[in-house]
This record gives structure tokens, C-alpha cells and sequence, in this order.
């Protein structure tokens, strides 16, 4: 079986742009319809659980590796809340857990899109003339 498209910028767009949007729909039909705060008016809910999912939403969409990069700050919050859901929420389980699978899939395919289109670019963090790199296999290049 040939797995080299996991390993490409494309996959993991196609990902991101699969998850991500999903994410943001599931948290305003969870926290909005399916089971809105008796605590907190539902405008408040959605301030609360949506605004931080706008902020990187127009970079995700138009490709920028770096707005990827940096959603994953945004998508950790998400992450946690599905976590936390799934352990003290009965009731909630299944929301939960959705959320955590759409997270999670927005996170990987954020993290490897940022990844392999950053090396596509040929971004990276420049190292000064002279100095020496230890790569992962503790080599010295």
C-alpha cells in the first residue's frame, strides 16, 4: 500500500480544511442548539467558544503555514475542554468526543501542513555562518 500522499502539504490541508471548519460548526451547534448553558446567555457562549476559533480561520483557508502553525495555540484549549468534557460529563460524552476527534484532526493536519509546506518554501530558522548543527541522530553537520 503506498502512503506517500500522508506525507505531503496537500494531505494535510485537505485535512485541516476538513477539521477545522467542522470544529468551528460542531462548537456553535453543541454550545448554541444541542446543549446551551442554563448559566450564561447563548451570545455569551458563542463570544466565549467561537471568536477564538475566527481569529486564524481567513489564513487556514487562504494556506498560510505560519496561520496553521500558530491555530494549534487555539486548538489546544479545544483539546483539553473535549478531554476534561469526556471525564466529568456524562451527559456530554458524545459531544465530547466529537469534538476531541475534529480537534485532534485539525491539530495533526495544522502541524504537518505548517511542516511540509514551510520546507516546500524552504522556510526555516537560519543558522549562523560557522556554527554547527546537531541533527536528530546526534550527528554534527
Amino acid at each position: 500500500m503506498n502512503t506517500d500522499f500522508i506525507k505531503t502539504a496537500s494531505f494535510h490541508r485537505k485535512l485541516t480544511l476538513v477539521c477545522y471548519p467542522g470544529l468551528l460548526l460542531f462548537v456553535i451547534l453543541w454550545h448554541g442548539v444541542l446543549a446551551p448553558n442554563e448559566f450564561l446567555s447563548v451570545w455569551l457562549t458563542m463570544a466565549i467558544w467561537v471568536v477564538p476559533l475566527l481569529f486564524p480561520l481567513k489564513g487556514i483557508l487562504q494556506g498560510n503555514a505560519y496561520t496553521h502553525a500558530w491555530a494549534n495555540f487555539i486548538l489546544i484549549f479545544y483539546f483539553m475542554h473535549s478531554l476534561t468534557a469526556l471525564y466529568t460529563n456524562p451527559g456530554e460524552r458524545w459531544y465530547a468526543a466529537i469534538e476531541l476527534l475534529l480537534t485532534t484532526g485539525a491539530f495533526i493536519g495544522a502541524t504537518y501542513y505548517a511542516r511540509y509546506r514551510g520546507r516546500e518554501l524552504g522556510l526555516g530558522i537560519k543558522k549562523k555562518k560557522g556554527e554547527k548543527v546537531v541533527t536528530n541522530a546526534g550527528k554534527i553537520d
